[in-house]
């Protein structure tokens, strides 16, 4: 959500030095390209105050919004922009005694799974930048992961203890995966949206990227607060009431065994195009959870394979939408017609600014969206897209066995043959390796294979649930692995004490 900006000289100012000092401190600090604004210790947000923060250090995704550092979403056409208010969930951390060291490096609007789209550069995954101790490992340049992929290679080179990021289809845990950090996709509505530069309103959500569980149980407490100014925000009722069915369901599981945690493990997420490296670790943190306690069921949620149409059609027709206020008058970068153009049409003069302003990934997901609500489309595409979300919900709400507290018919209690969380895979690979241009703009970097990355990860984001992705160990080629926990919506707690017994099978 932008407002125009009006002279705010002094401000400028200040975000000029800021831009400035920024660029220093990258090229002198970051060879992974992650902090793309620097705001240090002694910064504009610098902690001020005491609260459960304290001492925590926190970067924020340049596609939400801060009064005091620039927000660019990564993308020329807003290169320029300073919002007038920080997001909700900046001011909920900066309250809460956090320090904010900057603005984290993304995909441009968010759109990217390899954080290579990117005016500020492709960050670099940092895991790959110090050879390993026995040799084995050389240092080589890898994909962060994206869109989050600043966040997650912030939290990874130790920049910070944990970033905001935001989860459209998968961008905060797969990049979580990529770089070997956690990283939790809150229930839809759970976390407040206002401030944050809209790429799909029905599927963003704020994400937390963490160094581990706890601390990123920490930030989510903090920013999982219910906002009047945010109109998706799920009601507190219903927050109640999901909140009731997790603590009930958790207490009956007890906290020192997983005895009684009924694990699902979907058979659709294990396709052939999934590294064996990374089969054997799922396998691994099963066989690692059956002996603490828990019972491992097989589940079947079928339309997952239709998942990955189904959002980028969405996706993108909401981004369509979302983006067509960036015409160079009311938003965005301003690029006057060369003499002697067509100005008759209020589109000639637009044309101009979006095609300087927008990236290549921007424009053919405006395109495609733009197709897809075209009236010729609407009944094959958009809406058959939306069909196929709703069947996807289905599939979840049927092996869960508390029902949903947004189903108004539903209860909460326990179905037989049902599941309390469902475990997979949280990518089908380790990181791979970056585009070969400085960019990131090359046809291999457009392929298919860029959009098939979140092919894991796009089904819990159709249906709102929570979904958490936790370090698991590493591939063959010493890579990190990420392990993902879905759980119904509303039961983030859940997942997140599932994430927990995960990371205490690596000790």
């Amino acid at each position: 959500m932008l407002l125009r900006t009006g002279p705010q000289c002094c401000r400028r100012s200040t975000l000029a030095r800021i831009s400035r000092r920024s660029l220093s401190f990258q090229a002198a600090h970051s060879p992974t390209n992650a902090i793309v604004f620097s705001s240090g210790p002694d910064g504009p947000y610098a902690s001020s105050s005491a609260g459960p923060l304290s001492g925590v250090t926190i970067a924020i995704k340049d596609n939400i919004c801060t009064k005091l550092l620039p927000t660019t979403c990564s993308s020329h056409m807003l290169q320029n922009f300073s919002s007038p208010f920080d997001a909700t969930v900046v001011s909920l951390i900066s309250g809460s005694g956090a320090t904010i060291v900057g603005k984290a490096n993304c995909d441009e609007f968010g759109m990217g799974s390899l954080n290579v789209h990117s005016i500020h550069g492709p960050v670099v995954n940092p895991f790959g930048l110090e050879p390993s101790l026995d040799g084995n490992r050389p240092i080589e340049r890898r994909s962060a992961g994206g869109s989050s992929g600043g966040s997650a290679a912030a939290v990874a080179a130790g920049l910070c203890d944990a970033a905001l990021g935001t989860d459209t289809g998968g961008s905060v845990r797969l990049p979580a995966s990529y770089c070997g950090v956690v990283g939790l996709k809150p229930s839809y509505g759970i976390v407040s949206r206002w401030g944050v530069v809209s790429f799909a309103d029905s599927l963003d959500c704020v994400g937390v990227l963490g160094k581990d569980v706890s601390t990123v149980r920490r930030v989510h407490d903090v920013i999982a607060t219910f906002d009047t100014k945010d109109p998706t925000a799920a009601p507190l009722h219903v927050r109640f009431k999901a909140a009731e069915a997790c603590t009930r369901r958790l207490q009956e599981i007890g906290s020192s065994k997983l005895t009684g945690l009924k694990i699902g493990v979907p058979q659709e997420y294990f396709p052939t195009e999934l590294q064996s490296s990374v089969t054997n670790t799922a396998r691994q943190i099963l066989d690692q959870l059956r002996a603490r306690g828990a019972t491992i069921v097989p589940v079947s949620l079928p339309s997952t394979p239709y998942a990955l149409s189904a959002y980028y059609v969405i996706s993108s027709a909401e981004a369509s939408s979302n983006l067509a206020r960036y015409d160079g008058i009311e938003y965005g970068v301003r690029v006057e017609p060369p003499p002697g153009a067509n100005l008759t049409k209020t589109a000639n003069v637009y044309a101009h600014s979006r095609s300087r302003g927008f990236g290549p990934e921007v424009k053919r997901r405006i395109l495609l969206g733009t197709y897809a609500l075209s009236a010729d489309a609407f009944e094959n595409y958009f809406l058959q897209a939306q069909r196929v979300r709703n069947l996807i919900k289905t599939d979840f709400s049927r092996v869960f066995g508390t029902s949903s507290a947004l189903d108004r018919l539903g209860d909460s209690s326990e179905q037989e043959d049902s599941v309390d969380v469902v475990l997979h895979p949280s990518a089908i690979q380790t990181a791979p390796p970056l585009p070969g241009s400085i960019d990131g703009a090359t046809p291999g970097s457009a392929s298919l294979d860029a959009y098939v990355q979140d092919v894991l990860t796009v089904p819990a984001s159709l249906a709102g649930l929570p979904a958490l992705s936790v370090p698991a160990g590493k591939g063959s080629d010493g890579w990190p692995i990420g392990i993902s926990v879905v759980g119904q919506w509303g039961f983030d707690e859940m997942v997140l004490r599932v994430g927990e017994a995960i990371q205490d099978c690596q000790t």
